[in-house]
């Protein structure tokens, strides 16, 4: 076989185990065999349809099964897949696929998603405005298009320094670049989350988090695939029906931001829900707020924290579960092999305690962003990739990402790090969630702004919960003001979209 990229991985595992369980959805079911000879035919069609090596394959539509076969598929062509979040509206999708150069495009249809929305409404808009030249429809025409074509192996060679994915930034500033991620990339970050989350073969996941995503993709499913395990898949997470679906596939291993435990935990059923089958429970995104380590941990279970960036595949740091209390606030150590440096600005070594810049090294980092040379070059410093995140290590290695360098409040002098400030507010009974931003002032250059959305039936007092951070930070740190909103803006992953808070409180 002379694929050495994920295009391969397919058949290598079906030889393998054959007839063990790949992919759950709804109430079907796909044995490794058959997604081996699936991907084959969509390959084949793919081909057929004009796409060959180095062409750009996109997908657009919520989790499902096709999603992995078309990036299979491409990666046995030696094609470059482009997931396309389908959260962002018409004109950043078209953008995408213009700067992508995609020429071929799968799309989710009405019945694809839980919600109903089509994604084919807004594939039609592509027709004659990009260089997509095939679309296929998830559903009836897909399942046509498979039987049609050959299932027999394609041994197109494919180097693991060949680009696998093109995956969008989430674009919370100016317009989203594309990551190149290397099929290599793909394969050491697998290899690093194997490593340091053993998994087993017998790894049942559940893939609610959105595959358009690199956290979804490849610091969950991508593994458990690799290992042989089963993917229960669903369109978009649900907190009561992630309940239902831990008891009745009997769950092993979830990946979530915080905001998604938070919510399974807030549902009614959740103190008589049957976890007992989760063994590993993976958060990214954020920090998990201390109070809601502790709600799970009445349950019996306990984080795996981590820290990454679409940029490195994407896992760079990670804290094990036997930390997850004693460096709590922490995002722990590299992963195996990923190396990490805290620097100050002229590069060299902070010291322990010091803020300063996180800089990854590793055969998961990417090479560069999709036709962007100079964006590129700027990425990077002697080879080490400058996140642009500002932390702090401490006496045991443990770095803590104090916030973005960007983000960061100097008032009056100080530096004043949001997230930390965060961390304290969402300790709040009646705080569901909370962002800092800094504000014009006339005597300091800047202050701090809070601004908060209220747990269900809490009502919330500026002045109290100014009142309620007293003593347990420093005076310069308590934020100044208050602003009690419905909803905080967000990416599809969850991250908190900070640019676009200040746009709308900053005043």
């Amino acid at each position: 076989m002379r694929n050495e990229g994920l295009g391969s991985w397919p058949a290598r595992r079906a030889r393998k185990t054959p007839n063990r369980t790949a992919l759950v959805h709804r109430s079907t079911a796909i044995s490794y065999g058959e997604l081996s000879r699936r991907v084959n035919r969509l390959a084949h069609a793919l081909r057929a349809a004009g796409v060959g090596r180095g062409d750009r394959v996109a997908y657009l539509g919520p989790n499902h099964p096709s999603y992995l076969e078309t990036l299979f598929a491409a990666g046995v062509l030696g094609a470059v897949f482009v997931p396309l979040n389908t959260r962002l509206a018409a004109p950043e999708i078209l953008y995408q696929l213009r700067d992508s150069g995609a020429t071929a495009l799968i799309h989710g249809s009405p019945d694809s998603s839980s919600d109903g929305s089509s994604d084919s409404a807004l594939a039609e808009g592509v027709r004659g405005t990009t260089g997509v030249r095939a679309q296929v429809t998830v559903g009836p025409e897909y399942e046509r298009l498979l039987a049609a074509a050959d299932d027999e192996p394609i041994d197109e060679p494919v180097a693991l320094d060949d680009v696998c994915i093109i995956m969008y930034t989430s674009g919370t500033t100016g317009r989203p670049k594309g990551a190149m991620l290397t099929h290599g990339n793909m394969t050491w970050n697998a290899f690093n989350v194997l490593v340091d989350q053993d998994l087993i073969t017998d790894e049942v996941a559940l893939v609610s988090a959105p595959l358009f995503h690199t956290a979804g993709l490849n610091m969950l499913t991508l593994p458990v695939l690799l290992k042989g395990g089963t993917c229960v898949i669903v369109e978009a997470f649900e907190p009561a029906a992630s309940l239902d679906l831990i008891a009745r596939h009997r769950i092993t291993f979830m990946f979530g931001v915080p905001a998604m435990f938070d919510r399974m935990a807030r549902q009614p059923g959740w103190a008589d829900a049957d976890l007992s089958s989760l063994r590993m429970l993976s958060c990214g995104g954020s920090p998990v707020p201390t109070p809601l380590i502790a709600t799970y941990q009445s349950r019996g279970l306990t984080f795996l924290q981590g820290y990454g960036m679409t940029e490195a595949a994407p896992g760079v740091l990670i804290l094990d579960a036997e930390h997850a209390v004693g460096k709590a606030g922490s995002a722990g150590v590299p992963h195996f092999f990923s190396d990490v440096r805290v620097v100050r600005p002229d590069l060299t070594a902070a010291g322990t305690g010091e803020a300063g810049e996180v800089l990854v090294r590793g055969p998961h980092v990417m090479p560069g962003y999709w036709g962007l040379p100079d964006a590129s070059a700027a990425a990077f410093a002697d080879g080490w990739f400058r996140t642009g995140d500002a932390a702090v290590t401490d006496e045991d290695g443990y770095v803590t990402i104090v916030d973005r360098l960007k983000d960061m409040i100097i008032s009056g002098g100080e530096n004043i790090y949001p997230a930390e400030v965060e961390d304290v507010l969402l300790t709040h009974p009646g705080i569901a969630e909370a962002a800092v931003i800094g504000v014009p002032d006339d005597r300091w250059g800047e202050v701090g702004r809070a601004v908060v959305v209220p747990r269900e039936g809490a009502r919330l007092d500026p002045d109290e919960v100014l009142a309620s951070l007293s003593g347990r930070l420093a005076k310069y740190k308590i934020p100044k003001s208050v602003v009690v909103v419905g909803v905080l803006p967000r990416t599809a992953s969850g991250k908190l979209l900070k640019a676009r808070v200040r746009a709308l409180h900053g005043a």
